[in-house]
């Protein structure tokens, strides 16, 4: 009989994958959605479907004893919100509602994945150093403050078979905001924001996937993860591999740092009334112009045994067949 995992944030980017690699192993998915969410990209997948409700402890306590689930992978949370508040209530307290409804359960839960983000630690400014697994957090965005704050209220839960997972920037097939740059590249425009040095990572999403669903049957428990392909890639990096991976020449722009923070402040003025988050934003901008990226993923290939399976040249090329066989790219 199939183990049962409960996966949240399901509709999006990574959740897709997730369900995909669950599948792949022999799991019985149930999907956590919410009912506005889109899901037409699961429709041919065998996923049954639920709705939590974050904020009940015990509504999650009682959702969980009822269908039994062996393991659960926590991907949900947001990554556009207006205040540090917003992000803190669906990044945190939403995260540690279900791990407290996880660990009060009548039954033995195998595993409780958590998905963090890299953000959680922070970028650093040595060019000769990595971000370790144990580096001192000092998160520079709202979002990555929020998702610190998580991984704090969950290391504080007993009786929860935690791992934490903070994945660097995660790029493959129906991903929506690097894409952006996929589209850029493809019109042959190559922007840049400023003149300075910079080191970034990347994780393929299906070597994201891979990862979590083998955490789920590993002895491994209380442990936290970086996430990257182990490698550290220069600033114009992304772009040469599109334009290989495209076949396209571009104009490469440097457009000064001031004007980038002057639109994205109008940018977060036009939207200051808006439910939605424009791309561009001040807190964006943080991320964007941070120093060094580069994470160490020695704990993860040691205790996991894991081989990355893409470098950046690989998962782009595999990506960019994806975006033209579906129309996302002409």
């Amino acid at each position: 009989m199939s183990k049962k995992v409960l996966i949240t944030g399901a509709s999006g980017f990574v959740g897709y994958h997730l369900i995909a690699k669950a599948i792949e192993n022999g799991l019985e998915v149930y999907a956590a959605v919410r009912p506005n969410s889109i899901i037409s990209q699961l429709k041919n997948l065998p996923v049954n479907y639920v709705n939590l409700n974050f904020s009940s402890v015990n509504d999650l306590k009682a959702e969980l004893e009822d269908k039994q689930y062996a393991y659960i992978i926590h991907a949900a949370g947001t990554t556009k919100a207006k205040t540090l508040q917003e992000y803190n209530k669906v990044n945190a307290e939403y995260s540690r509602n279900l791990a407290l409804a996880a660990s009060l359960i009548n039954y033995k839960l195998e595993k409780f994945i958590f998905v963090s983000s890299l953000a959680a630690i922070g970028p650093i400014t040595d060019f000769n150093a990595s971000i370790y697994d144990d580096t001192i957090a000092q998160p520079v965005t709202f979002y990555g403050m929020s998702k610190k704050l998580a991984e704090e209220y969950l290391n504080n839960i007993e009786n929860l078979p935690l791992i934490t997972v903070r994945p660097t920037a995660v790029y493959g097939p129906r991903e929506k905001d690097i894409f952006i740059l996929f589209k850029t590249i493809n019109q042959g425009l190559e922007p840049y924001i400023g003149s300075f040095n910079q080191h970034l990572s990347f994780i393929y999403v299906k070597d994201l996937a891979e990862i979590i669903i083998r955490f789920l049957t590993s002895n491994i428990e209380h442990k936290t993860y970086n996430i990257s392909d182990g490698l550290s890639y220069n600033r114009y990096a992304l772009a040469e591999g599109l334009k290989k991976a495209l076949n396209k020449k571009t104009l490469k722009i440097h457009i000064p740092l001031l004007i980038i923070k002057g639109l994205a402040s109008v940018m977060d003025a036009i939207y200051a009334n808006s439910a939605k988050t424009p791309t561009l934003n001040k807190e964006k901008i943080k991320e964007l112009t941070a120093p060094n990226w580069t994470c160490s993923i020695e704990n993860l290939k040691k205790d996991l045994q894991f081989v990355p399976q893409y470098n950046l040249e690989k998962g782009l090329n595999e990506t960019v067949k994806w975006y033209k066989e579906n129309n996302w790219l002409k």
